[in-house]
């Protein structure tokens, strides 16, 4: 935590928003690669060890289960241990819990690195605070405190008899005779229950390059999300004790990387960042929670102060801004959703455009007065609009450039040539390394089935992805005809926020709700009708417009699937998340629950 208060400079000149839009244009169009989403490779065959647990030493054997439960969740990160709590205060205890990984946490368990660190205040982000009676140490809650609040909501819900940990669903069959579902494992495990939930996140599956020579590497190398502490030596907080002799290679400057190469550098010999696009480094200003943070706090505040910070992002800048920190001041992040009551549309767009152009000339000012060597902040000044890649803060990241083990190798965004068995090739020129490290990150918008590694299929025979082929249909983004009793939580057709935790907090309410409903009034089944979701795609389709033309100019990423949003106008806007923004979702789903009727959903009696 940096030791004074940082503060986002003033830009010094005025600038041409013309020519600001001109040179965001060029950026992008230099890093445009036609190969899109497939210029990654799969973590299977000579790559499938980048994909193990590198927090266990061996799958710990066992007989397989034939069980049977009301729900099975698969996952369990925090949608599953939410699907699981909001079962459990609906009286509904029935439930499997199936996790791949050996602990609990889904994407906190995976992304153990030194300095992980939720970029969203922990008071909005950390769910169920007032079921649990706690309230995190920090504003930015670290990796150490976010398990110690994961093994609180275990506990308090019961649920370490209730999940089998080393085991991946591999197939979901939905038994019209039965009306149940059959879930096969990799385990040989057969599981028969009458819903099934898919938790499995979206920051899971890893996205590895495409380099050539990867394989032939002579040194140690891992992806930053299966950290090997064995290697580098240290824990979450750092002190990575075996790198002070090595030379250390890291591909990939997104948030990982921002959060991580502070204790790469005070640790290693020397360090060489390879960057394709700089990300956005605003100030984080993490402190600790007051003493009188929990005096005046009202019940229901947190829900409160979730709908407030999702208020702020969405331009409704007339209330009181609980939050207050980069993402609530951003203008751009208006652009997840709209806020029709707090602001005049037709203006909001050319408003949006300038304070976004003097946001990014603030943020980079700050390089400016943080890196040294004029060189290496004009490579470090990120020339794009500032919600085109996830906003990164930090008040340690720009200033390691200064550092004399350290050296930024910029690629001017064409990105690293081939791995050699020495170390990493760009332009021709080889950089030593003992170490490589990829901070390439997730698979975010590839085909369900290729993330989950679910095959999953609904009444006569249809898979998933099959059904999905030319984009997802939904019914309020996580059920669909064809797939009765079943839910998956997830970001597409979805109301979201730049707080995830808000989009699964409202859809582990909304599933235990039907599944509850469903056991008192004796449902056997509930799908969603055609009718419901084809009238959920259209407002999907019609809300995304603004979304999509935002994001077909930004550079490529995974919000905009590499830069391929655009090319297939039609798949692209199904799915886009819900135009009207995460609050209106929430409010929506509120408001069909207190209706009562179950609207839009087949009942099987």
């Amino acid at each position: 935590m940096s030791a004074t208060i940082a503060v986002l400079p003033e830009s010094s000149s005025p600038f041409d928003p013309q020519a600001l839009a001109q040179k965001y244009i060029l950026e992008r169009e230099k890093r445009i690669r036609e190969d899109g989403l497939t210029q990654y490779k799969e973590p299977t065959g000579n790559f499938a060890r980048f994909q193990d647990d590198a927090l266990i030493d061996e799958i710990s054997p066992r007989e397989p289960i034939t069980d049977s439960a009301e729900v099975l969740i698969i996952g369990g990160g925090y949608g599953g241990l939410l699907a699981a709590a909001r079962l459990s205060q609906k009286g509904v205890t029935s439930f499997r819990i199936l996790e791949k990984g050996g602990g609990y946490g889904g994407t906190w368990y995976w992304n153990q690195y030194p300095g992980a660190q939720c970029d969203i205040e922990s008071y909005i982000y950390l769910p169920l605070l007032e079921e649990l009676g706690y309230v995190p140490t920090e504003k930015y809650a670290r990796t150490t405190e976010i398990h110690k609040h994961i093994e609180m909501l275990v506990t308090r819900y019961n649920l370490k008899e209730k999940t089998i940990f080393q085991t991946e669903a591999k197939s979901m069959t939905w038994d019209e005779d039965t009306l149940s579902w059959k879930t096969e494992t990799n385990r040989g495990d057969h599981f028969t229950s009458k819903f099934a939930i898919t938790a499995t996140g979206i920051l899971h599956k890893i996205k590895l390059p495409g380099l050539e020579g990867m394989e032939f590497f002579a040194g140690e190398s891992f992806h930053t999300s299966r950290w090997d502490y064995g290697v580098t030596g240290g824990d979450v907080n750092g002190n990575l004790s075996k790198l002070a002799d090595k030379r250390v290679g890291v591909i990939g400057t997104g948030a990982t990387a921002v959060q991580m190469l502070p204790h790469l550098a005070k640790a290693s010999k020397h360090v060489y960042v390879f960057q394709r696009t700089p990300s956005t480094i605003n100030v984080r200003n993490n402190k600790p929670t007051p003493p009188n943070f929990c005096q005046n706090l009202k019940p229901g505040w947190q829900q409160d102060r979730m709908e407030n910070f999702n208020d702020r992002i969405s331009n409704c800048r007339q209330k009181e801004d609980l939050v207050n920190d980069g993402w609530t001041l951003n203008p751009a992040t208006s652009i997840l959703g709209k806020a029709d009551a707090c602001t005049d549309q037709a203006k909001l767009g050319q408003m949006m455009m300038m304070a976004d152009f003097q946001l990014m000339e603030r943020i980079r000012a700050r390089v400016d007065e943080l890196v040294e060597d004029r060189e290496t902040a004009e490579k470090l000044k990120p020339w794009y609009s500032s919600m085109c890649k996830r906003p990164c803060f930090h008040d340690e990241y720009l200033s390691l450039f200064n550092r004399e083990n350290v050296q930024l190798v910029d690629t001017n965004g064409k990105g690293v040539d081939r791995v050699s068995q020495a170390g990493v090739i760009v332009d021709g020129v080889e950089y030593p390394v003992d170490v490589l490290i990829y901070s390439t990150g997730f698979e975010v918008t590839t085909a369900y089935q290729r993330r989950s590694g679910i095959t999953v299929t609904g009444r006569d025979g249809l898979i998933l992805d099959d059904k999905w082929k030319k984009g997802p249909s939904t019914f309020h983004g996580f059920q669909t005809h064809g797939f009765p009793n079943y839910f998956f939580f997830g970001t597409t057709q979805s109301g979201v926020s730049a707080n995830f935790m808000y989009t699964l907090t409202n859809q582990s309410m909304h599933t235990a709700y039907i599944i509850s409903e469903c056991k008192k009034k004796n449902i056997k089944a509930v799908e969603a009708t055609k009718e419901a979701e084809g009238q959920w795609v259209n407002d999907i389709l019609q809300g995304s417009a603004p979304m999509l033309q935002y994001f077909t100019q930004c550079t490529p990423g995974y919000f905009n699937g590499e830069g391929m949003v655009g090319k297939h106008p039609d798949v692209s806007g199904q799915t886009a998340v819900y135009g009207q923004g995460a609050s209106a979702w929430g409010k929506l789903l509120e408001d069909w629950r207190a209706d009562g009727k179950m609207e839009g959903l087949d009942k099987i009696y």
